[in-house]
């Protein structure tokens, strides 16, 4: 899978259903582009599209279970090889490494309003 695939689905699971327009803003793509990804995705059960209940002529691309399950499947990736690095530091490396775990914290939120600001 494409990051730009993954990525997309990880904005789906984080934001909610989007239209093509905003998905192809948020990963950075054309909208031609982000309408040929939610086609191929869509194909393959990640995703799948739906009427928007508040605007009958707007159509929102939605994660499907499996979608979602792929997304979750790859985060719990992500955290097991995080482990299994941890594991290899030193006992002074971990704790500068939970040191350094509320600053980390505070910029993931930043980043995280940051990004939900740019989404508006």
């Amino acid at each position: 899978m494409s990051l730009t695939s993954a990525a997309t689905l990880a904005t789906l699971d984080r934001t909610g259903p989007r239209r093509i327009t905003d998905l192809a803003v948020a990963e950075g793509v054309t909208q031609p582009a982000m309408t040929v990804l939610v086609r191929v995705m869509e194909e393959s059960g990640l995703v799948e599209r739906k009427g928007d209940p508040s605007d009958k002529r707007v159509t929102l691309v939605c994660l499907t279970e499996a979608g979602a399950s792929y997304v979750r499947t790859r985060h719990q990736a992500g955290v097991d090889a995080y482990a299994r690095l941890i594991d290899e530091l030193t006992g002074d490396e971990v704790e500068a490494l939970a040191a350094a775990l509320p600053a980390l914290l505070h910029l993931a939120e930043l980043e995280s309003h940051a990004r939900q600001e740019s989404d508006r």
